[in-house]
C-alpha cells in the first residue's frame, strides 16, 4: 500500500495535469498515487480494467491531487486521439505524460500466448503505443509551451538477460530507450523526455508466478539484495516529472538495485 508519509512536504506537481497510461495496477497505480500526493490532477488511463481504475481514483480521494479514470487502448491511434481530446477538453492542457502501459506476457492469459503473439503484443503496446502517444502529446505540449514525457524501459534492455521472453522484452524496451533519446533532442527545449528503467519489481509476476528458487536466484544477483517496489519507481517518476529535474532530458534512470 502506498504511504502518503513517504511523500514530500512540498507539492512538486501541484495542479499539473498528469496522464499515466496503464494506471489501474502495479507501477502505474503507484505513479498515479505518488503524483496525486504531490498535488497533480491525475488521469488514470486503463484499457480493460475499469473497476481497478475506479479503485485508484477512490484511493486518490483525500490526497492533495484529484483524479479521473479514462479508457483508451494505446495500441490504437484513434483511441489515443480520443483520450487526448477528453483530457484537453476537461483540463485544457497536459503537463506530464507517463507511458506506463505495457503488454502482459508473463501472467494470466498472456503467459499462454505463443512467442509470436507475445512479440506482437509487446510491439503494438509497449513500442508503437509509446511512440504514437509521444508524437501526439508532444505536439500538444509544444503548442502550450512545455511539458514532460516519461517512457518506460527495462534496466537490462541493453545489458541483456537470458530467455525467450527477455529477448523480446529487451528488443522492444531498447527500442523505447533509443526512440526516447532521439525524441528528447527533437522536442527540446520546450518538452523534456526521460526514461524510467525498472529492474526486478515486486509486481504480479514476482508475487504470483515466481517460485521460491527463482526468486532467491534473482535476489542473489541484485547488489541491494531485494526486489524493488512500485513505490520505488513512483518516487523516481515524481522527481523526473517535477521542476527539480528541469535540466534533465534524454536520460535513462535505472531503478534496479544496481544489477546493471
Amino acid at each position: 500500500m502506498f504511504s502518503v508519509a513517504i511523500l514530500y512536504a512540498m507539492s512538486r506537481l501541484e495542479d499539473k495535469v498528469t496522464v499515466i497510461t496503464g494506471a489501474s495496477s502495479g507501477i502505474g497505480r503507484a505513479i498515479a498515487l505518488a503524483c496525486a500526493g504531490e498535488g497533480a490532477q491525475v488521469v488514470v488511463n486503463y484499457n480493460r480494467s475499469r473497476g481497478r481504475a475506479q479503485d485508484v481514483v477512490r484511493e486518490i480521494k483525500g490526497l492533495p491531487g484529484q483524479a479521473v479514470a479514462i479508457q483508451a487502448d494505446v495500441a490504437d491511434q484513434d483511441s489515443v486521439n480520443s483520450l487526448l481530446e477528453k483530457v484537453t477538453t476537461r483540463f485544457g492542457r497536459i503537463d506530464v505524460w507517463v507511458n506506463n502501459a505495457g503488454a502482459d506476457i508473463l501472467t494470466g492469459s498472456g503467459a499462454e500466448l505463443t512467442d509470436r503473439e507475445k512479440l506482437s503484443g509487446l510491439i503494438d503496446v509497449d513500442l508503437r503505443g509509446t511512440i504514437q502517444c509521444c508524437w501526439s502529446v508532444a505536439e500538444i505540449m509544444q503548442r502550450q509551451g512545455g511539458g514532460v514525457i516519461l517512457n518506460m524501459s527495462w534496466d537490462q534492455a541493453i545489458h541483456g538477460y537470458q530467455g525467450t521472453n527477455p529477448q523480446m522484452f529487451s528488443a522492444v524496451k531498447a527500442g523505447v530507450t533509443a526512440f526516447s533519446r532521439s525524441l528528447a533532442r527533437t522536442v527540446a527545449p520546450a518538452v523534456r523526455v526521460n526514461v524510467l528503467a525498472p529492474g526486478w519489481i515486486a509486481t504480479a509476476f514476482a508475487n504470483d508466478v515466481m517460485d521460491e528458487e527463482y526468486y532467491s536466484e534473482r535476489i542473489a544477483e541484485i547488489p541491494l539484495k531485494r526486489f524493488g517496489t512500485p513505490d520505488d519507481v513512483a518516487r523516481a517518476a515524481v522527481f523526473l516529472a517535477s521542476d527539480e529535474a528541469s535540466y534533465i532530458t534524454g536520460a535513462v534512470l535505472n531503478i534496479g538495485g544496481g544489477i546493471v
